[in-house]
């Protein structure tokens, strides 16, 4: 790999998003970090609520041990994961606080079983609905995972009243999806498919557009 950072891809596209909504005009968006630091994955959540969010997107370009998995994805809350990749995916995302330096939230599967069973349900068909319309989307310009829906115990995805997604744009650990997306004309594509998305939604869904990604 070329040594890109996953955390400066993810911003760039990211930023890129919020500026096509706050052009569009429709909505009001605030992202969770506006440079290069650190933030918990609790507290992304805690930014989420106390804004008021309609919408959560969490923005990754991960890296696994298979180089050769390639392709975007999206991924919803749920107790258990849908595959032992999306598992080991969701391991080492909620590992990031621990990574940086910070105290981890250190919550029991049981605890955790129990808080992803609390998620109301309308908070879970919203984000269901979004991943359906995230999906459509980014298949219309881009190649993703064998079945795409994915789902697990994502830490940042669990806030009980947002509807939550997090949109894995590529694996960094793949040499085609890392050049790809290091191109800013790449992740302006993927910004635009996520925005339709995001159109999609609030249009079929009829809620109001406070994003928080």
């Amino acid at each position: 790999m070329s040594g890109t950072y996953e955390k400066h891809i993810a911003f760039a596209a990211a930023s890129e998003l919020a500026r096509q909504l706050r052009s569009s005009g429709r909505y009001e968006v605030a992202l969770t970090r506006h440079n290069d630091v650190f933030i918990p994955l609790q507290d992304r959540v805690a930014i989420a609520q106390a804004q008021g969010a309609a919408l959560f997107i969490s923005m990754h370009a991960d890296a696994v041990d298979d180089h050769s998995v390639k392709g975007a994805s999206v991924y919803t809350l749920a107790a258990t994961a849908s595959d032992a990749q999306t598992a080991s995916l969701a391991d080492s995302e909620n590992a990031a606080d621990r990574y940086a330096g910070q105290e981890a939230a250190g919550v029991s599967p049981q605890v955790a079983e129990i808080l992803a069973s609390l998620v109301r349900h309308e908070t879970r068909v919203g984000s269901a609905h979004m991943q359906q319309h995230v999906v459509a989307a980014l298949s219309r310009d881009m190649p993703l995972l064998d079945n795409p829906a994915r789902h697990a115990g994502f830490a940042v995805l669990k806030a009980a009243d947002i509807p939550s997604v997090l949109v894995e744009m590529g694996f960094m650990s793949n040499r085609h999806d890392e050049a790809a997306l290091r191109q800013a004309g790449h992740r302006a594509m993927v910004a635009s498919a996520i925005h339709r998305a995001i159109d999609g939604f609030f249009a079929s869904d009829g809620q109001h557009t406070h994003i928080v990604g």
